[in-house]
């Protein structure tokens, strides 16, 4: 997700707050063809004690090859090579059909019957970042142990067994998108072939119906894990899915962003749209709560949440829709009861027409103590680059676990998996050749922010048995929990369709496997929802 307008920080994905200079992107390298040889798929063995039942697996580390169009794509055979009867002019590679060759770790329990096991594929966002992220921290069997809320010491990390890891239920696919981790691309204008939501999502469609065909999961129970752009990517890609003949059982968004004009700085895209402040008001007010910055310090989170969220639904919205109308008294009395809510003083709100933006408040908030407050974790804080700076210039949260998760899976890919030798494993495709993300959705945005929510609404349309789960965290100034709440209720979709969505939300960050006390619920949770649906019903 930052991990949504696209994460800077390094790796880790979603929205990066946008300069006023971007950085000057080098052009793309002329195209090459795909190579003849497939650096091979490695095979390795392992055992986990997950939610206390101990579970053989063995674990596949290699690729899978697709084009990115269905007639070259068909073309192509399992093992990543062309087929006999493919037309391609190998000795002109300025003309060679662009390709992806993605990389996947895939954990399948042994000795299990395929029809009974469900299996489910997992993916990080960005969009730009790898799945680094997920595969070590989330449901594999490998799990490296950060400091939560502060910066870990350097190097030597802890990659310990995960008693949480989903293989207790479920398979597990990790899935790098094209251009980072150990994928990569190839051919003719292959940056634009594969850099954008239809695009991306085109790709994640034909490797994961070329996956069902050779492990031979056609008759599996399914299911999609995104986090942060991911949840973009699993509603796009359900409905490709679908189109293409694969019914999902269920589609589980971590950290949701499907409507881009929701994010706590997507007023950004949309001046004079007043939304995004009145569903960051509760992701703020719990950051305040978290950091004890407000006036009178509420009991409990929960209960606070609500009274807030009602405050930001009906005051609050009606004093943003009156605009100029607004008379001074009331103005002054709603930047109070903001005041009261976000611990941001109240002359500091008058000036921001009681409308303030993410970065705004991550850098106020604590601007007293010299500290920015993080963005997709908002319970980390670090030392302000810029005092002087209206807005936070980086995110706290992302310099202090970086670190830990590029060791380990360099560490862990080489070490256990055996594969990735003499290859960089890359973290994200940030600042690649031609790497500029294609926004648009269709054929054409008309000037509007980047919204999926058609498309998981059409999925949910096309199958009335497909379940939604959506989990979040409350400390997630990058993708907001209340956000992503208003866009599930508010999806095109028959009323009765609304009992196939179940909401889960935790006093974590956006990766909300990040807080140890977390995990177990986050599992069970996760658990729960795919054993009460990998039946159909």
């Amino acid at each position: 997700m930052k991990k949504l307008v696209f994460l800077a920080f390094a790796t880790v994905s979603c929205f990066a707050q946008q300069k006023e200079e971007p950085p000057k992107v080098p052009a793309p390298a002329p195209a090459a063809a795909m190579p003849a040889v497939v650096t091979p798929a490695s095979e390795t063995e392992g055992s986990v004690t997950a939610n206390g039942q101990r579970v053989d697996y063995k674990a596949v580390a290699g690729t899978l090859t697709v084009a990115a169009d269905d007639a070259h794509d068909a073309q192509i055979a399992l093992d990543g090579s062309w087929l006999p009867e493919a037309h391609i002019n190998l000795e002109k590679p300025e003309e060679a059909p662009a390709t992806a060759r993605i990389f996947y770790t895939a954990y399948f329990k042994k000795g299990a019957k395929a029809e009974e096991r469900p299996v489910t594929f997992l993916y990080n966002g960005g969009p730009g970042s790898s799945t680094m992220w997920l595969h070590m921290g989330s449901f594999g069997p490998k799990r490296v142990i950060t400091n939560d809320t502060h910066h870990d010491p350097a190097a030597p990390y802890k990659i310990t067994d995960n008693t949480y890891s989903l293989l207790d239920v479920s398979d597990v696919v990790f899935i790098d998108m094209p251009g980072a981790g150990f994928s990569r691309l190839f051919g003719k204008d292959k940056e634009k072939a594969f850099w954008g939501i239809d695009q991306d999502a085109h790709a994640f469609d034909r490797f994961i119906r070329r996956f069902l065909t050779k492990y031979s999961r056609w008759n599996s129970p399914k299911y999609l894990f995104g986090e942060s752009y991911g949840t973009t990517r699993s509603a796009v890609l359900s409905n490709m899915l679908q189109n293409s003949g694969v019914d999902l059982n269920g589609v589980i968004l971590l950290s949701q962003i499907l409507n881009f004009a929701d994010s706590a700085d997507g007023s950004r895209s949309g001046p004079g749209s007043d939304m995004a402040y009145v569903l960051s008001l509760p992701s703020m007010a719990a950051t305040a709560f978290y950091h004890h910055k407000l006036p009178t310090q509420p009991a409990a989170l929960e209960p606070f949440l609500t009274e807030v969220e009602h405050f930001a639904t009906t005051d609050y919205l009606l004093a943003l829709a009156k605009g100029a109308d607004l008379g001074d008294a009331d103005k002054r009395a709603v930047a109070e009861k903001l005041h009261g809510y976000t611990g941001l003083p109240v002359d500091y709100l008058l000036r921001a027409d009681l409308r303030v933006n993410g970065g705004g408040f991550s850098k106020m908030l604590q601007l007293g103590d010299g500290l920015t407050t993080g963005r997709l974790d908002s319970r980390y804080a670090a030392p302000d680059i810029d005092p002087l700076s209206s807005e936070a210039e980086y995110d706290p949260q992302g310099q202090a676990i970086t670190s830990a998760y590029t060791t380990a899976i360099n560490s862990y890919a080489r070490e256990t998996l055996k594969y990735g030798d003499q290859m960089t494993y890359k973290p994200g495709a940030y600042g690649d050749p031609g790497f500029d993300w294609d926004m648009r959705k269709g054929f054409a945005n008309f000037g509007r922010s980047t919204n999926v929510m058609t498309d998981l609404a059409n999925c949910m349309k096309g199958n009335p048995k497909l379940k939604v789960m959506l989990l979040g965290g409350y400390f997630d100034l990058g993708t907001l929990y209340f956000g992503a709440e208003y866009e599930m209720k508010h999806l095109q979709i028959p009323a009765a369709l609304q009992k196939n969505i179940s909401y889960h939300f935790y006093e974590s960050g956006h990766m909300v496997y990040l807080n140890e006390s977390i995990m177990k619920r986050f599992h069970d949770d996760t658990a729960e929802f795919i054993r009460g649906t990998e039946n159909g019903k």
